[in-house]
């Protein structure tokens, strides 16, 4: 039996996935001889356009008692969408797409998509089967050099294993107000820890200047925020990671700033200049003031976060000007940037940011923050081209975070395969390379309590201080996180690890989940995983560009192979409470085993809340 078309295999369509502007692509439409069809036709249409456009197929092939209908087409870039209709004996029929993007006859139903990018979209190779470390600065490691400069308004916690305040109660110690020391010569100084982890790049939260322990309220980018060091310790950081084939890039915040900023001004710390005190100030044009001249637009309503107009010619230039910030840090050794918030940044003001990053780095990294599919999502009243080829090299991965933790906490394994399945047929190959693929960041709660407690986790933050797993409930996230992290650091993209994820690090949300690192006092347990997790990596070359292709998803089991060439590497895990077993794929019935039981008469074994990982033997 054949289905009418089905996106994700050969036979119907000749190309995996997105495809280059003017590639040729087949698409076959195979209908049973009992339709007595006289003509078949492709429906598409461009997102952006309001009309649909049919191609008729040619009649070819028989295969048992079904005829191939086919055409070869290309596609200029952009975002397109795909149905099938056929006249026949019978009357005029579609064919539309059910679920697993499989065909069916319907009247109605959903287009496949297709993303069409353009042919010159290259993507840099350095990131590309590596390792991402995320770190918050403040909280990671305080060299203990002393600083200069520092406000007298922050408040500098003096023990390092105090809860993160939680209430803005306006006194010397409140939301946002609490200090812990990290700094960049204190990330320089656990460089050797990184690298023993297989990190190949730093992502480090915003560390220009700024009136909040976050730092997303910039308030000079041009400058480092003295807590931090400045930037002669920025740039040894850069040049003493490179020693390690290690790479930082920077958080850009551009879609606002701080109303505490040398360009908003409004509480005088910088003079009596600033757009909120002067309307002749060289900054007031970034803003959108009302009436009064007082009040403003803020970021989600906001009033410490004036927003930015980013189409504003002078902020333009003063962000990706030959002299920029883009630019200006790019010359002191990161190799890229992560856009804060990038589906409110408008498109033509994310051209003109890689513009200037590729300009002074061909090799840069541009990382967007978007938590949905990155191809479908929309913002400032269209549909967003991040992925197009002229914006983005690739974007934070939300929807493989939520769909492997959602699997190691209870559900189904199909449901994962079938994200990852979209996603790497939505995404152009450039993009999909260097994925962020991340199981927690400063905006959610820790890996290891989301794992414990599940969908438990209050909402209010005085409840949420009071969250605290038990020891049972340690053991069995710990053998959950394990599973999450296996399945994070073999799926295609880069993983990402938010520092002390691999200690055991716990907490809810934003401010609990930005603790301190616990150095002396990291889970050895989790941490020797992590190691041996980031050598293995290192160590195979599928996980470069190589290859996926689905196995076996189901409650228990779940199941993928990762391949490039001649090497193949099957991965299966059973996040089941019992033991469990599947049969393996002829090739890989005498494969190796880098990680559990070997195969026994071609069945794979694997204990409860476990994995195996089998290398064909080359």
């Amino acid at each position: 039996m054949y289905y009418p078309f089905d996106s994700r295999k050969a036979l119907y369509k000749s190309k995996f996935g997105a495809v280059a502007s003017g590639e040729s692509l087949t698409l076959r439409l195979i209908l049973h001889n009992d339709a007595r069809v006289n003509e078949a036709f492709l429906r598409f249409h461009r997102d952006d356009l309001p009309y649909v456009s049919e191609v008729k197929l040619t009649a070819g092939d028989y295969i048992d008692d079904y005829r191939i209908y086919y055409c070869d087409i290309s596609f200029d870039t952009g975002l397109y969408f795909y149905s099938f209709r056929y006249t026949s004996k019978y009357g005029e029929f579609f064919v539309t797409t059910f679920e697993n993007n499989v065909g069916v006859v319907a009247s109605d139903g959903k287009w496949w998509q297709l993303t069409c990018y353009d042919k010159d979209y290259k993507t840099p190779d350095w990131l590309s089967g590596g390792l991402i470390y995320q770190i918050f600065p403040d909280r990671f490691n305080f060299s203990g050099k002393p600083k200069k400069n520092i406000p007298s308004d922050r408040y500098i916690v003096k023990d390092l294993n105090k809860q993160p305040e939680y209430k803005q109660n306006n006194g010397p110690c409140s939301l946002g107000n609490d200090y812990y020391g990290g700094d960049l010569e204190g990330i320089t100084q656990k460089l050797p820890y990184l690298a023993d982890l297989g990190v190949t790049c730093i992502y480090l939260n915003p560390i220009f200047e700024a009136h909040s322990n976050h730092r997303y309220n910039t308030a000079d980018y041009l400058k480092i925020d003295p807590l931090l060091g400045d930037e002669d310790d920025l740039v040894y950081l850069c040049k003493s990671a490179e020693k390690y084939g290690i790479s930082v890039i920077l958080d850009g915040v551009f879609s606002h700033t701080g109303d505490d900023s040398i360009y908003f001004n409004k509480y005088k710390r910088y003079g009596d200049g600033g757009a909120y005190n002067d309307t002749n100030s060289p900054y007031y044009s970034w803003y959108k003031f009302y009436d009064d001249k007082k009040n403003y637009h803020a970021w989600w309503g906001v009033p410490s976060l004036p927003e930015i107009i980013e189409e504003n010619e002078q902020f333009n230039d003063f962000i990706n000007g030959e002299n920029g910030v883009i630019r200006y840090w790019l010359k002191r050794g990161i190799r890229g940037w992560r856009l804060d918030v990038a589906d409110e940044l408008p498109d033509c003001f994310l051209d003109n940011i890689r513009a200037a990053l590729k300009a002074e780095k061909e090799d840069g990294y541009l990382l967007g923050e978007v938590w949905e599919d990155a191809t479908t999502k929309e913002s400032y009243g269209s549909r967003r081209r991040y992925l197009h080829g002229a914006q983005l090299d690739s974007v934070m991965n939300y929807p493989f975070a939520n769909a492997i933790i959602s699997y190691v906490n209870g559900g189904d394994g199909k449901d994962l395969l079938e994200c990852v399945l979209n996603i790497l047929e939505n995404y152009p190959p450039e993009s999909i390379k260097l994925l962020m693929n991340h199981l927690g960041t400063h905006d959610t709660a820790r890996l290891i309590t989301r794992l414990g407690k599940g969908s438990n986790l209050p909402h209010n933050r005085s409840e949420q201080a009071e969250v605290k797993l038990s020891g049972e409930e340690i053991k069995t996230a710990i053998k959950k996180q394990k599973l999450a992290a296996v399945i994070q650091y073999t799926l295609p993209g880069v993983p990402s690890l938010f520092y002390g994820d691999e200690a055991g690090i716990e907490g809810c949300g934003d401010p609990f989940c930005r603790v301190s690192f616990p150095w002396g006092n990291e889970n050895k347990e989790l941490l020797e995983f992590y190691k041996w997790l980031g050598n293995m990596r290192k160590s195979e070359s599928v996980f470069k560009n190589g290859s996926f292709e689905p196995v076996l998803g189901g409650l228990g089991i779940l199941s993928y192979i990762r391949f490039k060439g001649n090497e193949k590497l099957l991965v299966a895990v059973n996040r089941w409470c019992e033991d469990d077993q599947m049969e393996l794929p002829d090739e890989f019935k005498n494969a190796k085993a880098l990680y559990g039981n070997p195969s026994e008469d071609g069945i794979l074994k694997i204990p409860a809340m476990s994995f195996a990982i089998l290398k064909t033997e080359e």
